[in-house]
Parts: structure tokens; C-alpha cells; sequence
């Protein structure tokens, strides 16, 4: 497998390109397209420079970086790393951002049984994904088609 650095930019570029496969509501369509990031300088870091000077749609793409799920506020995807314990903290993320359209990622083992939507993996040295769509349709969010057939896992 690359080097820790070679995967976060890949997941950043995934993460990136994720959004543009997803069937958003109306609401997450209004003001900035926010992306947070809770504790991953890394990949924080490769998403902003990545997304610098994007637009989703008619959204300015930004990112937020938060030290604990405790910070996460209104963003339509948060990005969850692997330095958190998804599943203790699964539930305080989706309080956090209860009602809204928001895309939860992350890196963790497991974590699509405790409410990811998207959850990267490392299987046989490559880098892959698992997609949840009942987590996503929970939160109004549609998987496209074309995103599933890229994905190394998917439940239903």
C-alpha cells in the first residue's frame, strides 16, 4: 500500500468526487457546501487544497476541521478518521447533525453498522469503500448508481 500520506490525498480526492454521485435535498443545497473533518489535519489539509477556488453547483466548497465530534456543526458531509472511535461516538455525530442531509465517511472497521453511509477500507493493500444506502436514506440522501457499482461493499 502507498504511504500514509498517497492514501489520505486518495481519500480526499474520493471524498471530493463522492458528493457529485449523491441526490442531495433541497436544504444542502443552500449557503456554502461545508465538508467537515473531525481530528485528520491530513486529510483536512489535502481536502482544502483540493477543493480551493471549487464550487458545488452554485456552493463554494468549504472545509471545516473539528478536534472532537463534540465540534461538529452544520456541514453536509462529515468526514469521521480513524483517530475516532466511531463507534462510541456514532451517536453524538448524528445528534449533531440531527434532520439535516448529511453524509457521514469514515475509515473505521465496522463503522457502516453504526451509521456511516461511506466507509473506507484497506482490503488485499487497496484502498476501497463500502457504501451503506439505508444509513444514507435515513438522512434523505440518495446513492447514485454509478457510485455502487464503485463500491467494494454494499448494503442495502
Amino acid at each position: 500500500m502507498a504511504g500514509q500520506a498517497q492514501v489520505a490525498k486518495f481519500k480526499s480526492i474520493f471524498t471530493l468526487s463522492f458528493i457529485r454521485h449523491i441526490g442531495w435535498t433541497e436544504s444542502a443545497k443552500e449557503g456554502d457546501f461545508v465538508i467537515g473533518v473531525v481530528r485528520d489535519r491530513e486529510i483536512s489539509d489535502w481536502m482544502t487544497k483540493l477543493s480551493k477556488g471549487k464550487k458545488f453547483g452554485f456552493q463554494n466548497v468549504v472545509i471545516k476541521e473539528f478536534k472532537s465530534p463534540e465540534e461538529v456543526t452544520d456541514c453536509q458531509v462529515v468526514y469521521v478518521s480513524s483517530n475516532v472511535n466511531f463507534d462510541r461516538h456514532a451517536a453524538t455525530i448524528a445528534s449533531k447533525v440531527n434532520g439535516k442531509s448529511t453524509l457521514i465517511i469514515t475509515e473505521s472497521a465496522g463503522a457502516c453498522n453504526s451509521g456511516s453511509m461511506i466507509n473506507f477500507v484497506i482490503k488485499d493493500d487497496k484502498l476501497k469503500f463500502e457504501i451503506h444506502k439505508a444509513n444514507a436514506a435515513k438522512f434523505g440522501l440518495q446513492i447514485s448508481s454509478k457510485l455502487e457499482g464503485m463500491a467494494n461493499a454494499i448494503s442495502l
